[in-house]
């Protein structure tokens, strides 16, 4: 069984391909940086799994989302999964030399529980990489996250635990950010008919379904529209940048 929504883009479907290979990207700027005893906080369907879990000495992904967990143990034997909602993780304490978690804080109520315990288990001198939106990006409400971030804001969230956090962010080329543009202006065109601002004003439950309807149709219209452009963006059209406002997503480094 495999979950898609418009929330865990897929690379199966084609309108998703854009957001699949910026959510792919990540890993790719990860790899560099894996050692030892690796920890992968929100796995999802095992999106990174086969680019890092052979730089690490081991690997434990976890997620909550059981029947997906269970096809990853079928499929990737020689690692560990575990399906679970966090925080509190379920490891000991100075565990990990290595822990990734690519857009999963934005999903997660208790963000400073969820830090607090990244530093818990990872290993003295071990070091810990988050993705997240970035807000100043975002083009609309997403239902599905608790909160986004501007980068002093997950800066400060992650000092209050942290000595040593480094931002850095996942920026796009030429193509990627006329892509983007053409979604705004998409998205744009969908919010006019939001005339009392409901996207902000009803509670997240409400928005899920709808939100995810219209952005699988916006996704659908934006392939149909320039078909080439959608199917042509991969992994190298991102790459791993200094701190700034045009970032797509925020890329932490924090270190024990």
């Amino acid at each position: 069984m495999s979950v898609y929504t418009t929330e865990i883009a897929s690379d199966k479907i084609p309108s998703d391909n854009v957001i699949h290979q910026r959510l792919l990207a990540a890993y790719y700027q990860a790899k560099p940086f894996i050692k030892g005893d690796l920890l992968e906080l929100g796995c999802g369907e095992g999106r990174g799994v086969e680019l890092l879990a052979p730089h690490a000495d081991s690997y434990i992904g976890i997620d909550k989302i059981k029947t997906v967990i269970d096809n990853l143990k079928k499929k990737y034997p020689d690692y560990q999964f575990m399906s679970g909602v966090f925080p509190p993780f379920p490891f000991e304490d100075n565990s990990f030399d290595c822990i990734v978690t690519f857009q999963v804080i934005e999903h997660v109520k208790d963000d400073e529980g969820f830090i607090r315990e990244i530093y818990r288990v990872l290993k003295p001198g071990g070091t810990a990489m988050i993705s997240t939106p970035n807000i100043k990006m975002t083009l609309s409400r997403n239902p599905w996250h608790e909160r986004e971030y501007t980068a002093d804001e997950l800066t400060k969230l992650c000092k209050k635990h942290f000595n040593k956090v480094e931002m850095k962010g996942v920026a796009g080329n030429e193509k990627v950010l006329s892509y983007h543009e053409r979604n705004r202006a998409s998205v744009q065109r969908i919010m006019r008919y939001d005339f009392f601002d409901l996207q902000h004003k009803l509670p997240a439950s409400m928005l899920r379904i709808p939100y995810d309807i219209l952005n699988r149709m916006n996704r659908n219209k934006l392939k149909s529209t320039d078909d080439e452009l959608v199917k042509s963006i991969t992994v190298d059209d991102f790459s791993l940048s200094d701190q700034d406002e045009q970032n797509l997503d925020l890329f932490c480094f924090i270190t024990k």
